[in-house]
C-alpha cells in the first residue's frame, strides 16, 4: 500500500475486483490520487473475494476517513440497476446478485460496473483518452476484452452485454468462441489458443512476438495475421461507433511498436476516414489500476 499525506477533503474510493486480488484507489473528485491499495484473496474460499473488498474499504477508511462515495468494478455483466453483477458464470460463486451497497453498509449506494467498462471510464478520466466523448477500449490478453463510450455515455445495451468487442465475427465459417461467435477477434488475437494457432511452436503470444522480432518467418506470418484481424475489427468498430480514439491495453499491447506500427499501417488501408479524420490508436496508461479509477469516477458521478 502506498499513500500521500491525509488531506482534509472528501474523496471517492474505487475498488476493482480481479481474479485473485482487489485493487483500490482513493481519489479526490478532481482526480488527485490520495492512496492505493492492493490485497489478495484465495478464489476457492467461499466469499473470500467479498471479504477482501470489505477489507480494502476498511483500510481506506482507517487511513483517510469514511469515503464520500464507493464504486466497484467487477467481472461479469452488471445488472440494469447498477447495484450488482447479474451474470458471471463459472467463477466467483456468490457474486451474482450480491448487492454491494448492502454488503458494505452504504445506504447511499455503490455503483457496480463491468471491469472493461470501468477500465475505459478510468482511461477517459485520467488516462490515455482524457476528455474523449467517443472512445473504445480493447484489452489484449488471455482473451480480448472491450468497452465503448458513445457520446459521453458507456454503451451498455439491452441486457448489459454491449461492448464485448472481442466477440465480433471476422470469419463466419470458423469455429465458435465461448460466446458462440464464429471466427471472433478473440480467437484470432487472444493468448488462450496461441499454441493451437502456431501448431504447438509457441506457448504464449510473448514467445511468438520475441521470435517475430528475431526474424522468424513463421512467427512473423502468424503475428501479422493476428494484427491484420485486429485492424479489420477496429475498422469495423469505426464504422459502427465512430470513436475518436481506440485505447489498446492488456499484456500483449506491452510490446509497443511491434504491435502499433503494423496496426497503424493496416488500419490505414482499411479505415473509412470520412472528412480525412481517423481514430487515434493509443496505448492504455493506467495499467492494472484502470478499473479502480473507473469505479472511482462512477462513484463521483453518482
Amino acid at each position: 500500500m502506498e499513500s500521500v499525506a491525509i488531506q482534509a477533503i472528501s474523496y471517492v474510493l474505487g475498488l476493482d475486483l480481479g481474479g485473485t486480488s482487489v485493487k483500490g484507489v482513493a481519489v479526490t473528485p478532481d482526480g488527485e490520487t490520495l492512496a492505493k491499495f492492493h490485497e489478495s484473496f484465495v478464489l476457492a474460499e467461499p466469499m473470500a473475494f467479498a471479504r477482501c473488498v470489505a477489507k480494502v474499504a476498511a483500510l481506506a477508511e482507517a487511513q483517510l476517513g469514511r469515503p464520500g462515495r464507493i464504486g466497484l468494478s467487477a467481472p461479469g455483466i452488471a445488472a440494469k440497476d447498477g447495484r450488482s453483477i447479474a451474470f458471471m458464470p463459472g467463477r466467483f460463486e456468490g457474486l451474482e446478485g450480491l448487492v454491494w451497497a448492502d454488503y458494505l453498509s452504504r445506504p447511499d449506494g455503490v455503483p457496480v460496473l463491468n471491469d472493461a467498462n470501468s477500465a475505459l471510464l478510468g482511461e477517459v478520466w485520467l488516462g490515455a483518452a482524457r476528455g474523449a466523448t467517443n472512445a473504445i477500449l480493447l484489452t489484449l490478453g488471455t482473451g480480448v476484452g472491450g468497452a465503448a463510450l458513445v457520446d459521453g455515455r458507456l454503451l451498455r445495451g439491452h441486457t448489459g452485454k454491449a461492448g464485448h468487442l472481442g466477440h465480433v465475427s471476422l470469419d463466419p465459417d470458423a469455429a465458435p468462441d465461448i460466446c458462440h461467435c464464429p471466427g471472433s477477434l478473440e480467437t484470432l488475437m487472444g493468448n488462450y489458443n496461441i499454441a493451437e494457432r502456431t501448431n504447438g511452436r509457441f506457448a504464449t503470444t510473448h514467445d511468438l512476438i520475441r521470435a517475430h522480432e528475431a526474424g522468424d518467418a513463421f512467427a512473423t506470418e502468424v503475428w501479422l495475421k493476428s494484427v491484420n484481424a485486429l485492424a479489420a475489427a477496429l475498422a469495423s468498430f469505426g464504422n459502427v461507433l465512430d470513436p475518436e480514439v481506440a485505447i489498446i491495453g492488456g499484456g500483449i499491447a506491452r510490446c509497443g511498436e511491434t504491435l502499433f506500427r503494423p496496426l497503424r499501417e493496416q488500419l490505414g488501408a482499411m479505415e473509412w476516414r470520412a472528412g480525412g479524420a481517423g481514430m487515434r490508436l493509443v496505448p492504455a496508461e493506467l495499467g492494472e489500476l484502470a478499473g479502480a479509477y473507473g469505479a472511482a469516477r462512477a462513484a463521483a458521478d453518482q
